[in-house]
């Protein structure tokens, strides 16, 4: 039996309405944009209000399937990376799944922060090799209900939005490589959402649920532990492009230069959405797609790589 793998036929993104720029949070934050911009890169970010993850989930994938013209029904899964979900239970992957009319198709939630999406691309072309036919893969954050917008050291770096690709069954790969890696013994560096621990036989001190960073910590994982391995996973390879999680300018700025790569090479867009931590990566994919950079069925390279919570991250080599 011949081995199928996933390739990708369409991206697609969505990004909420309201956009919120640095002057905005300066009104009623002690920042600025200079202070802002300089640190991150970051101008303006999108901020979804009366629209909850799921929601912009599900506009990404009406889309995707709008694109490829195909039946929801046709569809084998439907997998949803978020750090972000409307509930516990169900799965924003659910939720979509019913509302798009993708009966025959399995859905989860992946939870591993900003290497969310990667980790689920990965997933579904493992399962994509096992036999299934298509499927969806998004990313999809709504981070502004997480943060604690008085701690401007984090507010100032989020944003809101969903991405995601549709995957069909194809001879020819599009994932050529992957490498996904933890490190738990760090997972303190980025919390959000603690679930305290009451109930009726407990009665303990509350524990903050803002999302929590260690922001130099971040900076030394990512320019230390996730260049690393990257340079690890390139090796020899000829590389069109690299698409970085874009959490900060500065440090993909860096990682290019400890790539020996030109910056050219490395695509950015926080500037216009800030961190939007599982969906940046598909939405940087989908922007570049509908311009042109980057065309399906060109076999132009690309490297997508995630970090963030857990500590989790990885590394795509994608032939599109």
């Amino acid at each position: 039996m011949n081995m199928s793998f996933g390739k990708i036929i369409a991206t697609a993104r969505y990004l909420p309405e309201k956009i919120v720029t640095n002057d905005d949070l300066a009104e009623w934050m002690d920042t600025s944009d200079e202070w802002i911009q300089s640190r991150t890169g970051i101008k303006q970010r999108h901020i979804a209000e009366a629209e909850n993850t799921s929601d912009m989930c599900l506009q990404v994938a009406k889309k995707l399937v709008d694109k490829a013209a195909i039946d929801p029904l046709s569809l084998d899964f439907v997998i949803v990376a978020t750090m972000s979900p409307d509930y516990t239970s169900p799965s924003v992957a659910c939720q979509v799944q019913g509302q798009l009319g993708a009966k025959q198709a399995m859905a989860f939630d992946v939870a591993a922060a900003c290497a969310g999406f990667v980790y689920a691309l990965a997933t579904a072309e493992n399962f994509m090799r096992s036999g299934m036919k298509r499927g969806i893969v998004i990313g999809g954050e709504k981070t502004s209900k997480l943060l604690d917008w008085q701690d401007r050291s984090s507010a100032v770096l989020f944003g809101d939005g969903a991405a995601g690709v549709l995957l069909e069954a194809s001879e020819e790969p599009s994932i050529i490589k992957q490498m996904l890696r933890a490190d738990g013994e760090r997972a303190s560096s980025l919390t959000s959402g603690f679930r305290n621990n009451r109930n009726v036989f407990y009665e303990g001190s509350e524990t903050s649920t803002a999302l929590a960073m260690d922001g130099r910590g971040i900076w030394n994982f990512a320019l230390n532990d996730v260049t690393k391995s990257l340079k690890e996973f390139i090796g020899d390879e000829s590389v069109d492009y690299y698409l970085l999680h874009q959490a900060n300018k500065r440090i993909i700025e860096k990682m290019a230069r400890k790539m020996n790569e030109p910056i050219e090479k490395f695509p950015m867009n926080l500037m216009n959405y800030g961190n939007t931590s599982a969906a940046s990566i598909p939405i940087l994919l989908d922007e570049l797609v509908e311009a042109n950079i980057l065309s399906l069925n060109s076999n132009q390279k690309v490297v997508l790589t995630g970090y963030g919570g857990g500590l989790a991250w990885g590394n795509l080599l994608i032939q599109l």
